[in-house]
């Protein structure tokens, strides 16, 4: 009798698996020898996506563990305040720093609510684990952890991890301990650092200088988040060193997140004209009509995306149709306050290249879903 999988090829049967959830990998390795062996093939598991909703044992039997060695890049989500959950990312982690010295990628996703006073010691722990093993890590995203990240984890980064390319250190945590310092340790220590995602904090006048170096590679993304008090004490990063940035490196992209924590004056020591921002996301506390003229009027060139959270006024209507004029190149804008008709009118107008907006003419349910553009 033939069996099921050996009608197909394994490496057909190995494109079908690699899209598998765990607990169907481990379904499907129960089958037959062919499936077996198509399951635990490295190109099942070379881009692997987990979601801890259990414990670990039922995720991952033993007899799968040797396919850790082929993850290659790992997306990881789990669930800070479940306890099976949050158990079997960490042991994951573990087990992965012991097992996957050719880790390329590894993308963290904390999905819910975390615990009250949650430092994230065990996560945290965890991830160390893996940079001290895995020195071939290109990309590190850290970006959707809810806890506070600091020199420690930067540091070691910069010493185990000289391959990296990419690393988001640009989360959500109410405190940034990650110091300047250390930051440029990792710039040294990581010539080939292509995108970076910092606090404000993080970054100093010397990192920008160290990254229009001529020996650097190209770089390509910058994103800053300015959401802590330390963001809003940050000191001024001269327009002069963004224009040296911008000119060692044309292709440049900076993405600027401006969250509630940032007073007017800093607002305005953030917004520098030579800075090539392509994303730009307003959530003030303060004036924001300001800051979307200036945007109008300084980043016309390279400006993709817009987000303004705000309440509706006719000053900052005027502004978002000054936007629409002068930004040709925007493709998405998202305005979480009803607009009149003229600023719709406005991007559909002048924006050709418009893909997605959030422009409401009158109040719906949140949340407001983006009317995408064919």
């Amino acid at each position: 009798m033939v069996e099921p999988g050996e009608k197909l090829p394994e490496e057909v049967l190995a494109l079908i698996f690699r899209d598998l959830p765990l607990r169907d990998r481990a379904a499907t390795a129960r089958v037959c020898k062919a499936w077996a062996a198509a399951t635990t093939s490295s190109d099942v598991w070379r881009d692997t996506n987990i979601s801890c909703d259990r414990e670990l044992e039922d995720l991952l039997p033993p007899y799968l563990y040797a396919c850790l060695d082929h993850i290659h890049n790992l997306q990881l989500e789990y669930e800070p305040s479940k306890k099976p959950s949050r158990r079997a990312a960490t042991e994951l982690l573990r087990a992965l720093a012991d097992r996957a010295p050719g880790l390329r990628g590894l993308r963290l996703e904390c999905r819910g609510e975390k615990p009250l006073f949650d430092a994230g010691g065990d996560i945290l722990s965890a991830v160390h684990a893996v940079c001290g093993a895995a020195h071939q890590l290109r990309h590190l995203h850290l970006r959707r952890l809810p806890y506070t990240l600091d020199d420690t984890l930067v540091l070691q980064a910069a010493r185990d991890c000289p391959e990296l390319r990419s690393l988001f250190l640009d989360n959500h945590a109410l405190v940034n301990n990650v110091q300047p310092s250390s930051v440029l340790k990792l710039l040294e220590a990581c010539p080939h650092l292509r995108t970076l995602g910092l606090h404000l904090a993080s970054l100093s006048p010397k990192a920008l200088e160290l990254l229009a170096a001529p020996h650097r590679a190209p770089f390509a993304l910058l994103a800053l988040r300015c959401a802590c008090p330390e963001d809003g004490r940050a000191p001024l990063l001269p327009d002069e060193a963004w224009a040296t940035l911008r000119c060692r490196h044309p292709g440049l992209e900076v993405e600027l997140e401006l969250e509630p924590a940032l007073s007017d004056e800093a607002v305005t020591r953030v917004l520098q004209p030579a800075v090539p921002v392509a994303v730009l996301r307003l959530n003030l506390s303060g004036d924001t009509v300001g800051p979307v003229r200036f945007a109008a009027c300084h980043y016309a060139e390279t400006l993709r995306t817009l987000e303004v959270r705000a309440s509706a006024s006719t000053e900052l209507h005027t502004a978002l149709e000054e936007v629409a004029a002068r930004c040709a190149g925007l493709r998405e804008i998202h305005c979480f306050c009803v607009v009149r008709p003229s600023v719709l009118d406005a991007f559909r107008a002048h924006c050709p290249r418009l893909r997605s907006y959030t422009l409401k003419l009158k109040r719906e349910p949140h949340p407001w879903r983006p009317t995408l553009v064919r």
